[in-house]
């Protein structure tokens, strides 16, 4: 299954469907919608590369943390992220761990047209689920 997102309808937030052929392939997908609702993806170049680790205890609150994290990369370093790489998720001592790349540049803002600033990655309305052999789906809310 190729992996791909798409934006649902809600009256006040922005509300994803991401999927793919694997658990991290969603995930990939997620990070990549969230990226494409601040500004246009297809002209932010792969220029750096940067390591992003998640931890949560089921898998909604790694899918949370993995956002989450790669949302602070944007505030506080000022990186949009157009492609993204999550590595195997394993299970160590009950807890799920990401190991993931984001590739990217600094926001720039001649080249990088602002849509939506997103202010949180929320729990509201968030699912994880397995479809079916080799599918996987998450939706998630942002707070805008």
């Amino acid at each position: 299954m190729a992996g791909g997102y798409r934006f649902l309808e809600h009256s006040s937030d922005i509300y994803v469907e991401a999927w793919g052929g694997s658990l991290e392939e969603a995930f990939e997908q997620a990070a990549l919608a969230m990226f494409d609702t601040m500004t246009d993806v297809r002209l932010v170049e792969p220029k750096v590369e940067v390591q992003v680790s998640a931890e949560g205890s089921d898998e909604q609150e790694l899918l949370y943390s993995w956002l989450e994290n790669l949302l602070v990369k944007y505030e506080v370093e000022g990186l949009l992220f157009s492609r993204f790489k999550v590595k195997p998720i394993l299970r160590e001592d009950g807890t799920l761990k990401l190991e993931g790349l984001a590739w990217g540049e600094p926001l720039n803002l001649e080249k990088h047209p602002s849509k939506v600033e997103i202010k949180a990655v929320t729990y509201h309305l968030m699912e994880v689920e397995r479809r079916g052999e080799g599918e996987f789906r998450v939706r998630v809310l942002f707070d805008i």
